[in-house]
């Protein structure tokens, strides 16, 4: 299948650790769901084995920056220096993304810069819910117009946050604006938009550059109009992504077979709009 997973988090046994099965704040949100069963965590050569087994090609792993909106701390953190030394593993099927922290200002634009000049990043993630802003606030702009410059997507955890945090951040309707102002950024609204996947869905078909991702959600729970988008008039503008460990791969490809998507609407899906979009 050589299947493109547009967000990954780090998947060895110290980002697994520190992110999730010691992180008590994350640990309970997924205990809650009953996830915390993928809280394993693999070295890079036995990950990927992994994923040849069932088709999975290329990884974007994300160097994760959310926010404690309760403790008003960093929550999940991993750095780009540990992304960098896992990526740099298997560099043709491992790529980095560069996380936003809000708080960090201009240095954290200047970090990003040097995360895809010098370590060849994909591009940035923001998980908007911790920091209390919305994605169309401020505060991204700096981000979104290096991004533009860079040449490389914007991914935004959007929709529902399983986290302890305001679900308004996370309204669809935010990127309206983002994709407007920027509209040579290639702006990926993840986790399906849910549960405003229509609201999702009407701007990936409204801007030419608004994508929709299926991260944290695992495919037999997705909206029946987001799986007629994927095999109709949108099967250009949707990505495949897992939030791993929230979802598992080999889980996340079988649901999907079970979905009854066209062969070419499927290979758009998992593979060919990502390679597009990200250039890979």
């Amino acid at each position: 299948m050589a299947a493109i997973d547009i967000l990954c988090n780090d998947f060895t046994p110290a980002g697994i650790r520190k992110n999730y099965a010691e992180n008590e704040e994350e640990k309970s949100r997924f205990e809650q769901v009953g996830r915390h069963h993928n809280f394993v965590g693999y070295e890079p050569p036995e990950f990927l084995k992994r994923m040849d087994a069932i088709g999975v090609e290329t990884l974007l792993v994300c160097a994760i920056q959310t926010w404690s909106y309760k403790e008003q701390k960093p929550l999940e953190s991993s750095s780009v220096e540990e992304i960098v030394a896992v990526v740099r593993q298997a560099p043709k099927r491992l790529h980095g993304l560069y996380g936003v922290n809000i708080h960090r200002g201009m240095k954290g634009v200047a970090e990003f810069e040097r995360a895809v000049r010098e370590h060849g990043f994909k591009g940035l993630h923001i998980h908007p819910h911790g920091y209390g802003l919305p994605p169309d606030h401020a505060y991204y702009f700096p981000y979104y117009a290096k991004a533009q410059e860079l040449k490389v997507p914007a991914v935004i955890s959007m929709g529902h946050t399983l986290d302890l945090m305001p679900n308004d951040p996370g309204r669809p309707i935010h990127l309206d604006k983002v994709a407007l102002y920027f509209s040579d950024l290639a702006v990926v609204c993840t986790h399906t938009g849910w549960p405003w996947t229509e609201e999702a869905i009407a701007l990936a078909w409204k801007h030419p550059n608004l994508f929709l991702g299926t991260s944290a959600h695992a495919p037999k729970y997705w909206k029946p109009e987001l799986v007629k988008f994927i095999n109709s008039h949108g099967q250009d503008k949707v990505m495949w992504g897992t939030d791993y460990p929230l979802i598992d791969h080999k889980e996340s490809l079988q649901q999907i077979e079970a979905l009854g998507l066209k062969e070419s609407s499927k290979e758009k899906f998992v593979r060919k709009n990502a390679a597009r979009v990200f250039g890979l």
